[in-house]
């Protein structure tokens, strides 16, 4: 038996590159798996972009015949169901693996314990539960959705000095620096839809998407709160939504005269009408979609709705110098603010500003 430490560096080390597809394997998590033989790493994997083939897969083939006899760390339960191919739990048998230390159970009811049970039968150790916490922060949006049965929530926030996040009258100003805003873009590519409030919709004409140079086609699926369709035609929302998925979300039917001919108006330049009673009806509907992570990054009305309805799982608050002045928008929540079944995860710089990220327990 490998020494807690040992297992515990290893398991660390497939987290780590766990995060590299994160968001990119489709309706998949993005898993890590490292395969180590006499203290010495052999191979390592990562569920592919679209989410196949499997970490543990890539992780074998890389390793090839090194892989018998070896440990292999894996941050969730080996998958047990048959799909394109047989289960990975079968492939760590076949292969000779001796031994598998996981770091969080696979919810899905496909597997939930099946994985270590074809393992163990086979005679290969299992140790579950190594780096738990720090796995479940890493699948945070694959397990919420499969445990709560709704999409993992991100609330993003650029505040000014002064506490704004704009300024009445004026739609997008500049808060945070360029270090920031490509760091959006990028927690954009990972996520699979993106949410802000008519207000914002109609004030700041936002496209929502990723501007970054080789990750254009990860743009997310974008939604407004828009109960009485509001939404403009003109707005670049429309104009563009045959081109990146656009849905305008009402908590009403739109059967009467105006809001029917807005609606029919809207569908016909390729936008989705989704009606949806409350907030949580939402996220259930995102999650039965395969969407697991919703970004919610404008207005502080839509930021509220979700802060007193309990859905925002986690928060990223940019910081910056710039100050906003008279007619400011002031900010739903500042660092001050934070409820404390929030930890805070990290602290980074970009530029000139600084960005506070906190995380809420699964």
């Amino acid at each position: 038996m490998a020494p807690r430490a040992e297992d515990e560096r290893f398991m660390a080390h497939a987290i780590e590159i766990s995060r590299q597809n994160t968001g990119f394997t489709d309706t998949n998590p993005s898993v890590g798996c490292v395969l180590v033989k006499d203290g010495v790493i052999v191979a390592e994997g990562i569920t592919s972009v679209g989410g196949r083939p499997h970490a543990e897969r890539n992780a074998l083939d890389m390793a090839g015949e090194a892989a018998r006899g070896a440990t292999a760390y894996v941050t969730l339960e080996p998958c047990a169901h048959w799909g394109k191919t047989p289960p990975c739990a079968n492939a760590l048998v076949d292969r000779g693996i001796a031994r598998v230390v996981v770091a969080v159970d696979d919810p899905d009811e496909r597997v939930a314990g099946r994985g270590y049970r074809i393992l163990r039968n086979a005679g290969i150790d299992v140790e579950t539960g190594v780096l738990r916490e720090e796995g479940e922060r890493a699948l945070a949006a694959y397990l919420t959705r499969k445990i709560r049965r709704r999409a993992h929530v991100v609330l993003k926030l650029a505040v000014s000095a002064d506490g704004m996040i704009g300024r009445q009258g004026e739609g997008q100003i500049a808060i945070t620096g360029p270090e920031s805003r490509h760091a959006v873009h990028e927690l954009r590519a990972r996520c699979d839809a993106i949410l802000v409030g008519i207000r914002t919709a109609i004030a700041d004409d936002p496209e929502l998407t990723v501007r970054i140079p080789g990750l254009e086609d990860r743009s997310p699926v974008r939604l407004v709160l828009d109960k009485r369709l509001e939404l403009p035609l003109t707005s670049k929302l429309v104009k563009t939504a045959r081109q990146v998925k656009t849905i305008v979300v009402t908590d009403l039917p739109y059967d009467y005269t105006h809001r029917k001919l807005q609606g029919h108006l809207l569908e016909a330049e390729g936008v989705e009408i989704l009606e949806a009673a409350s907030l949580d009806a939402l996220l259930r509907a995102l999650a039965e979609r395969g969407m697991s992570e919703l970004l919610v990054e404008g207005g502080a009305v839509a930021a509220r709705a979700f802060l007193d309805a309990g859905f925002v799982d986690r928060i990223l608050l940019f910081e910056s110098p710039v100050i906003i002045g008279a007619d400011g928008i002031e900010t739903p929540v500042r660092r001050a603010d934070i409820p404390q079944d929030y930890f805070l995860a990290s602290e980074t710089v970009y530029g000139r500003d600084r960005c506070f990220d906190y995380e809420r327990p699964l």
